[in-house]
């Protein structure tokens, strides 16, 4: 198939400012890129209908032309960080995507990822949150794999909560030397199967309850096996700074290369941080080190990261809540969380049960309809609802958000993973308007980056942390996974209040070189690639 993107201007994804241009696409890559008025040199003898001419005026013998007239071609955006491996398989037109410009998802982040597979019934519980609709039929990256078939491509990591429970189920100890050595073996045959990466979760259990030795035991692995260690850090308040350190440590002593998962300051009393968090990171010479951050002034996660760490050993918290010495012992824990702010916290999305309609409400609410403080409804929640319950805490301030993204080390990512444009309850609004909030609010209307620099952050940048040489940029003979979009109207319309809203402004989206939207539509076709 070949196609010619015509009458746009070309963002490349090398952060320079966009240029006229026009792309000529033979079956998946860019074969030319050509002054905006050309005629394709050597297809002068193309027959009759095979002659394109989009309103722009150029002709473009023997290609099928995409008019890009008043708008930017860029490559399709990559997302660093996503949890779609939970969602993809169900969802594989991934609609909230392809209307953000999104060609490349990066999925197996915070330490879970849906294989390797040895303990289904734990795993299962640890991902409920994300509400994965899977039939789980696989046990390794090679079986999982080759059950989808994606409208975008997929990159994956394998998390080591995972590894852990593969290994160990849910427990809270160091790993035995037998352990470590099969989650170490485990970690090298995902990477033999085309795992680009290896991440933790460090707050969520089992993760945990790893030592920063057992880490770095892994990404001594990780670098061996030539992965991106990927880190959902320690701790995002107070001790932002060590949790930093610890992952920076754990890199340098192994030599992997370190990705900062969606870096942020939690907490009214930590804002500010994430300045002396960049100038931290500035000082750092000898890790071969990046970050991501989404545009949002909220988190979004799992209700049960309020709780201590303790209470969810061993996936045993429900029996702990029906024991009342236990039940009081967690209770009294939450009382003493100074970043349990009752106000800020709002159900996402909970299984059905006692407080469904609780969704879209926060702590503070749901607790006074019931008599009770934030702790106690907190634990009436999970209880009722098998502990699946995610929320959006509103814990960020946007200076800190504005002075992440401003920093040209910065990759865009989402930390989504709802591909659907239509559902229940009050997911985040970044899974759906991510890059088109930058490009839009952060670009455009704030002038906190410049719209080249802005392209790079979600192009060249994150396909550079991958090692992707022939992804994320414009010149020939790189995969011709492409974006249109209008720069005076991208824009995010989901809403904390009313979620389920698509972006607005791109126009076309190509998947190597076949079209998966056209004018603003799913064309339904699925040419996504497993990306190793």
């Amino acid at each position: 198939m070949r196609i010619a993107v015509a009458g746009g201007l070309i963002a490349d994804g090398s952060g320079a400012d966009p240029v006229p241009g026009t792309l000529l696409i033979d079956d998946d890559r860019i074969t030319a890129v050509l002054p905006p008025d050309a005629t394709l040199p050597g297809v002068g003898e193309a027959g009759a209908g095979e002659t394109g001419a989009g309103e722009a005026g150029v002709m473009l013998p023997g290609a099928e032309v995409i008019d890009a007239t008043g708008n930017i071609i860029a490559p399709g955006f990559i997302d660093l960080h996503s949890h779609a491996d939970f969602s993809l398989s169900s969802t594989p037109a991934a609609e909230t995507q392809l209307a953000q410009g999104v060609t490349t998802l990066v999925a197996g982040n915070c330490g879970w990822s849906p294989f390797p597979i040895t303990d289904l019934e734990t795993l299962r519980a640890g991902t409920a949150f994300l509400d994965p609709r899977h039939d789980w039929s696989w046990t390794d990256l090679t079986g999982f794999a080759a059950t989808l078939e994606p409208a975008v491509n997929m990159a994956f990591q394998v998390g080591h909560c995972t590894l852990r429970i593969a290994a160990m189920g849910g427990a809270q100890r160091p790993p035995t030397p037998p352990e470590l050595r099969r989650m170490q073996d485990l970690l090298r045959t995902a990477a033999d199967q085309g795992a680009v990466g290896f991440s933790t979760g460090l707050i969520y259990a089992p993760g945990t309850y790893a030592s920063p030795a057992e880490v770095a035991a892994l990404v001594a692995t990780v670098a061996e096996c030539g992965l991106l260690y990927s880190s959902h850090i320690r701790n995002e308040g107070s001790g932002l700074l060590g949790a930093l350190d610890e992952a920076i440590t754990a890199a340098r002593a192994g030599g992997a290369r370190l990705e900062i998962s969606h870096l942020k300051a939690v907490g009214q009393a930590n804002h500010g941080l994430v300045i002396a968090a960049l100038e931290h990171l500035d000082q750092v010479d000898d890790v071969d080190l990046g970050w991501d951050a989404y545009p949002y002034t909220a988190t979004s996660t799992t209700l049960t990261t309020r709780l201590p760490s303790w209470a969810l050993a061993g996936g045993a918290l429900l029996d702990r809540l029906a024991d009342p010495a236990e039940r009081a012992r967690i209770a009294a824990a939450l009382r003493s969380d100074a970043l349990l702010a009752p106000e800020s916290v709002v159900i996402a999305s909970l299984p059905p049960g006692r407080y469904e309609d609780s969704r879209g409400l926060n702590l503070a609410e749901i607790a006074r309809a019931d008599g009770v403080d934030a702790a106690e409804i907190v634990l009436r929640i999970l209880e009722n609802h098998d502990a699946a319950v995610s929320m959006v805490n509103h814990a960020m301030r946007e200076e800190d958000v504005a002075a992440v993204l401003e920093h040209p080390r910065t990759a865009v990512a989402s930390d989504g993973w709802i591909l659907s444009a239509t559902g229940p309850g009050h997911p985040h609004p970044r899974n759906f308007g991510t890059f088109p909030r930058v490009l839009g609010r952060y670009a455009r209307e704030l002038g906190v980056l410049g719209l080249g620099d802005a392209v790079r952050r979600m192009t060249s940048l994150p396909a550079s942390r991958l090692g992707l040489a022939d992804r994320g940029v414009i010149r020939p003979g790189a995969i011709a996974d492409l974006v249109v979009f209008d720069p005076a109207r991208v824009a995010d319309r989901s809403t904390y209040a009313d979620p389920w809203q698509l972006s607005v402004g791109v126009e076309h989206v190509l998947v190597a070189g076949q079209p998966v939207l056209a004018d603003g539509v799913p064309t339904g076709r699925r040419p996504g690639r497993v990306i190793a």
